[in-house]
């Protein structure tokens, strides 16, 4: 469970699909990000667009800030160190990385044959149902929330009635009790 939590932490969001970056997947098989990247040009017909892409500029800054960020945070909360990895391993690029979706991070058991690539890419396929797991869960609670949301509308609508139908009780009272006690004229006995 451990080694799918510390994959779950390096899928990222982007382009509106959950993707792993090269130098992840690389560090997981314990190869080298360059070697990954030859045996996938090697076969790049099996890696189309919506299996794999380069990110521009912009989202690689804006993912590099969010690593930082998260592996300080992690960091600080264990022993209150600063981390000499996270700038070395994401410092200054050659290249901008690539990032693989799940059909791609698929696509890579078929071109690397180590068993230390086939049974990572087994723990990578876990925790990308892991995560769409969690997904449905949110979305099924969220659902929820909003027909609850929905009925206590409902039952605001009915409280306000009873508490209008309740006030036009008291209102009555209040004015037979004023009946009853005020003042009389004419003969007292």
């Amino acid at each position: 469970m451990q080694i799918i939590r510390s994959i779950q932490n390096r899928i990222y969001e982007l382009r509106g699909e959950r993707v792993m970056l090269d130098r992840d997947l690389a560090a997981l098989y314990e190869i080298e990000t360059k070697s990954l990247n030859l045996a996938v040009k090697r076969n790049i017909k099996r890696f189309p667009k919506d299996f794999m892409f380069q990110l521009t500029k912009e989202e690689w800054n804006n993912l590099r800030f969010q690593i930082e960020t998260s592996s300080l945070q992690t960091l600080d909360n264990q022993n209150n160190k600063r981390s000499q990895i996270v700038t070395s391993s994401y410092g200054g690029l050659r290249y901008l990385p690539y990032a693989f979706t799940e059909q791609g991070v698929a696509m890579l058991s078929g071109i690397l044959n180590s068993d230390k690539a086939i049974n990572m890419n087994i723990a990578i396929m876990r925790a990308f149902v892991e995560i769409r797991k969690i997904f449905l869960q949110q979305t099924d609670i969220k659902e929820q929330l909003k027909e609850i949301k929905e009925r206590l509308g409902e039952h605001d609508v009915q409280l306000n009635q009873i508490y209008d139908a309740m006030e036009n009780l008291l209102d009555e009272k209040a004015e037979q009790r004023k009946w009853g006690e005020r003042e009389r004229i004419g003969f007292k006995k």
